[in-house]
């Protein structure tokens, strides 16, 4: 520290008495308004415009002072699905040195894309050369036009999706909800149109977002299979060391992640951190998570199982894999 200051106290020496004798400067010009759509792809150099135009841009001095690294637009995105992980996954990510990730969702590409790429940059975290940019916003798998923004943002944007039995996830749903509107339906009511004929209500949400390889059709219109991992909502609560072993291997990231990280929390009855980012303390999901769910009506959801079913094996072919959800 005290080398840096008499580095800049001997070279404005010169400098600033020149300026003395000279009168003060003219104030500069503003910087040229930034557009909405930064051109280029996440992690790639702005332009020099770019930099004096971007809210982020920062000269060496301001970033010794406020953290070294550049903002940059995500690499990677958990893109959904809600209920099914995506919360322990981006925790777990997190233990990870070379991933740095938002804590909240930004909800750019759904509710937010109007505010420009410019705004959604300013969101994410500062990061070092060879480090990835992540966030999470699960909401963006059902929402048709997140994957066509997503590609104009970036083609080679990296996405990941956790998946979960899609019974299992849309109770999962309808327990967060009733919790903060208990007087809600039922679930059996809100399942059915029509409960005499076993017509399902695939308008309802909790319903509707379990149609996976109707969502996956979208994506594959604008990114390649193989650009997306699909990552077990079940496998990471019985297997977390294995599945992130898979994640940060599509990332390109060293394998630091493993059993060593983890312990199981009978009470919550899911994995939990050794270890959270910044902290030498175990980090549990808080109690929003694991919640208890409510007793549903067993031929309900047996019902539930056959509606889904011939869309899990239509999903199990698209993906490749076999989720075991029957």
């Amino acid at each position: 520290m005290l080398f840096l200051w008499l580095y800049m106290f001997y070279s404005c020496a010169g400098s600033c008495a020149g300026l003395a004798a000279r009168g003060s400067p003219a104030p500069p010009r503003a910087a040229p308004p930034l557009s909405p759509l930064l051109p280029g792809e996440p992690g790639e150099e702005s332009s020099l415009e770019e930099q004096r135009a971007a809210p982020d841009a920062a000269s060496p001095i301001s970033s010794f002072f406020n953290g070294s690294g550049t903002k940059r637009l995500p690499q990677a995105i958990i893109i959904g699905v809600k209920k099914g992980g995506t919360r322990a996954l981006l925790e777990f990510l997190r233990v990870h040195p070379d991933v740095r990730a938002v804590g909240a969702e930004p909800h750019f590409f759904d509710r937010n894309y109007e505010r420009g790429l410019a705004w959604y940059r300013d969101l994410m975290p500062r990061t070092l050369e060879g480090q990835i940019t992540m966030e999470k916003t699960p909401s963006y798998f059902v929402t048709k036009e997140a994957p066509a923004r997503i590609s104009s943002m970036s083609k080679g944007t990296k996405l990941i999706v956790v998946v979960r039995d899609p019974v299992t996830r849309a109770i999962s749903d309808y327990t967060q909800t009733l919790s903060k509107k208990p007087d809600i339906p039922t679930f059996e009511s809100l399942t059915f149109k029509n409960r005499t004929t076993g017509l399902i209500d695939t308008s309802w949400s909790a319903i509707q977002i379990g149609i996976y390889a109707k969502h996956l059709e979208n994506w594959l219109l604008y990114f390649p299979i193989g650009q997306i991992l699909f990552v077990s909502g079940e496998r990471l609560i019985s297997d977390p060391a294995g599945e992130l072993g898979r994640v940060q291997d599509f990332l390109g990231l060293k394998r630091i992640i493993t059993d060593k990280h983890f312990y199981f929390n009978k009470t919550k009855g899911f994995p939990c951190l050794k270890k959270a980012e910044g902290s030498s303390k175990p980090h549990c999901l808080g109690k929003t998570k694991g919640r208890t769910h409510p007793d549903i009506d067993q031929e309900v959801v047996q019902r539930l199982r056959d509606f889904y079913r011939p869309f899990n094996m239509k999903f199990y072919q698209m993906t490749g894999q076999d989720f075991g959800w029957d």
